[in-house]
């Protein structure tokens, strides 16, 4: 979505207008995975679980908090060029593999996390502000 080591001048979104989008910060699937490691002995062969972490109704939730963290509320919105990533497919195995993706930000997919939190009581989860921030940050597109 934002090219690292730069500052922001714009976020390339993948996803299709209106569509939902479930977010996952890292750190929080980290934890969420540590906690359940602690507690091995008491997990099913195969158990799955998912997490919920940010649901974005229609898309724009993030490109907001980027704006707003980054202290430019107009920073131009691309779209992900798709096409280019389905003509070059044939001859680029990353591009061919993150073309495979699409059908993930054309549908909304919104994940139940009724199960981890049933079972570890609570599921990390960092507020959104801080998120992007901190990872803005990490990727060098922050200055101040």
């Amino acid at each position: 979505m934002v090219s690292p080591i730069r500052p922001l001048t714009s976020v390339t979104y993948p996803g299709k207008n209106g569509v939902g989008h479930d977010w996952a910060y890292l750190p929080d699937a980290g934890e969420a995975f540590a906690q359940l490691m602690d507690r091995e002995a008491e997990l099913e062969d195969f158990a799955r679980f998912h997490s919920r972490g940010l649901w974005d109704k229609d898309g724009t939730e993030m490109i907001t908090a980027i704006r707003r963290v980054s202290g430019k509320p107009s920073l131009k919105v691309k779209a992900l060029p798709w096409l280019l990533f389905k003509l070059a497919s044939p001859f680029n195995e990353t591009l061919r593999e993150l073309y495979a993706t699409r059908p993930l930000w054309t549908t909304p997919i919104q994940l139940d996390n009724t199960r981890p939190v049933r079972f570890l009581g609570r599921e990390p989860n960092t507020d959104l502000d801080r998120a992007v921030e901190t990872t803005l940050r990490a990727l060098g597109c922050l200055t101040e």
